[in-house]
């Protein structure tokens, strides 16, 4: 859905996916992860999707370019996705009372006091928590190429 923006077409493009999968008996000749296979394989298959969208579209001479322009661009978008991703996955690695800290501060909008009051610990504390956090999310995602 990240790819597609549709619940429907993800779902026939993973159910095409599978299908092909058990009826050409790819599993067989895997030597690898199924589940990378898979992933691959429907990101691929969503990239080809959106490219027949893409040609499908209107001649460019009816375009208002101006709206073009503001639109997102689905490579944007995916380099999004894969780096919100990148983010979930570092922020469930951080301990627990750090990444609490961090997901109310950060998702919840909630001030240092409040986290602090919540978790029984001092604000000071709050912010030495958040801050580690931040050190971690830095530290995991400097060599990432979206950065």
């Amino acid at each position: 859905m990240r790819f597609v923006h549709s619940r429907e077409v993800a779902e026939d493009i993973v159910a095409e996916v599978f299908a092909v999968f058990i009826q050409n008996r790819t599993f067989e000749q895997i030597t690898y992860s199924y589940r990378a296979y898979l992933y691959k394989s429907v990101r691929h298959r969503a990239y080809n999707y959106l490219k027949w969208n893409l040609n499908r579209t209107a001649p460019l001479e009816g375009i208002n370019m101006q709206a073009v322009t503001s639109a997102y661009n689905p490579f944007e978008t995916l380099h999004f996705n894969e780096l919100y991703a990148h983010v979930e996955q570092v922020v469930e690695q951080l301990p627990a009372q750090c990444r609490r800290a961090y997901v109310l501060k950060r998702v919840e909008g909630k001030s240092l006091e409040e986290i602090a009051t919540e978790l029984e610990i001092t604000s000071k504390s709050v912010e030495a928590l958040i801050t580690r956090a931040l050190s971690r999310l830095r530290s995991k995602l400097k060599n990432h190429c979206f950065m």
